[in-house]
């Protein structure tokens, strides 16, 4: 497995995380996060001279696939380190785009790949795997892949999410955790407030019981997050942006 390992020039901020932890274990939480680029992002970032991605070579796709898995489990591995629980998210930005006429991929290509990171994984660790995707998609394939957590952009694309109602309720029933992506990022103005982004937030719990749903399940498995990452923030944006994600869990604290 050290030969998929990562080196601290290109992956500084898991050592740095894993050093303060070290430094103070009892000032953090019991889990740990990172993060990877999930397999379909990867494989359509990857062109040759022709500008044909990996999806046109499945030999090659099917190698970099279980590349991308192993270095998965070496982070959870690093991460473990720490003494906390792992939880490690696959990135899959490139699904916002899935269903276009450019998509070189068939939707069951598209859950076997995310499957297959997602099984290695937790079948060799007693890691927390959950998806990411920023923007709106097919979701009902990032929840048939089988990840524990399923991460989204609350804010922007509430509606779109709820097109998939019979997915989303299976999901939570057989013990999924939906990450609400609540407190926007890249379309962060400044003007958002705890008040504002309480309402919206209300809103979707309030669609999830109306599908049936036990208000208590539903809390116990909610997780509130900013919309996407925060890395090209300007800081005293990012700031804000944590200040209302802590104010929103406060306010939610009895029930989330």
């Amino acid at each position: 497995m050290e030969h998929f390992a990562l080196s601290q020039k290109y992956i500084s901020g898991l050592f740095e995380m894993l050093s303060l932890i070290d430094r103070d274990p009892e000032k953090y939480g019991p889990f740990i996060k990172g993060h990877t680029v999930g397999p379909v992002t990867f494989a359509a970032a990857i062109r040759d001279k022709q500008g044909r991605t990996l999806f046109s070579y499945p030999d090659l796709s099917e190698a970099f696939v279980k590349a991308l898995a192993i270095r998965a489990l070496w982070q959870v591995r690093e991460l473990s380190k720490s003494g906390k629980r792992p939880i490690l998210f696959l990135d899959e930005p490139y699904l916002a785009g899935y269903g276009s006429a450019f998509t070189p991929i068939q939707r069951h290509e598209v859950v076997a790949l995310m499957k297959e990171v997602v099984d290695y994984v937790r079948e060799r660790s007693e890691a927390i795997v959950g998806i990411h995707c920023c923007g709106n998609t097919d979701w009902s394939m990032i929840l048939e892949a089988g990840p524990d957590i399923v991460s989204f952009d609350a804010f922007s694309y509430l509606d779109y999410f709820f097109l998939y109602p019979g997915e989303i309720q299976r999901f939570i029933q057989g013990g999924g955790t939906i990450a609400w992506g609540i407190v926007p990022t890249f379309g962060f103005t400044g003007s958002e407030t705890v008040g504002s982004l309480s309402d919206h937030l209300g809103k979707a719990l309030a669609r999830l019981h109306a599908l049936g749903l036990d208000p208590g399940q539903v809390a116990r498995q909610s997780l509130l997050t900013p919309a996407c990452g925060m890395g090209t923030m300007e800081p005293p944006a990012s700031e804000r942006v944590l200040s209302l994600l802590r104010g929103l869990s406060e306010r939610y604290n009895p029930c989330l």
